[in-house]
């Protein structure tokens, strides 16, 4: 959701990756339901994708939710933990409370990531 959420607002202006130190065999049906028919965002043809040192090294932010000591972690890569519940597994309402929280955090995430400037 996260990465799909600020892949969606940051319009191509910054690079998004999603992975996961424990990933699912596929993303929950409930979650892309309510990230498609409610925002339009598609998901279907997403997997989940394991998390890599690589892929930690390359970024400039990791964002976690709730990774712990399974995460890879550099000394000049900045991380930010989000302790959210995951979506997998709850009812479309928990899964929608989740999405729009998860969506709260990516916006002020990206401000920081790409202020927004003034004509």
């Amino acid at each position: 959701m996260a990465a799909a959420l600020l892949d969606r607002h940051a319009g191509g202006r910054v690079a998004v990756r999603s992975a996961g130190a424990a990933p699912a065999e596929f993303i929950d049906p409930a979650v892309v339901e309510v990230m498609s028919s409610e925002l339009g965002v598609d998901l279907s043809k997403e997997f989940p994708k394991p998390l890599t040192r690589e892929a930690v090294w390359a970024a400039d932010v990791v964002v976690t939710m709730g990774c712990g000591d399974a995460c890879p972690v550099f000394p000049v890569t900045r991380y930010l933990d989000w302790p959210l519940d995951a979506p997998a597994g709850k009812a479309i309402e928990d899964g929608r409370s989740i999405r729009d929280d998860i969506d709260r955090r990516v916006q002020g995430l990206l401000v920081e990531l790409v202020p927004i400037r003034g004509v």
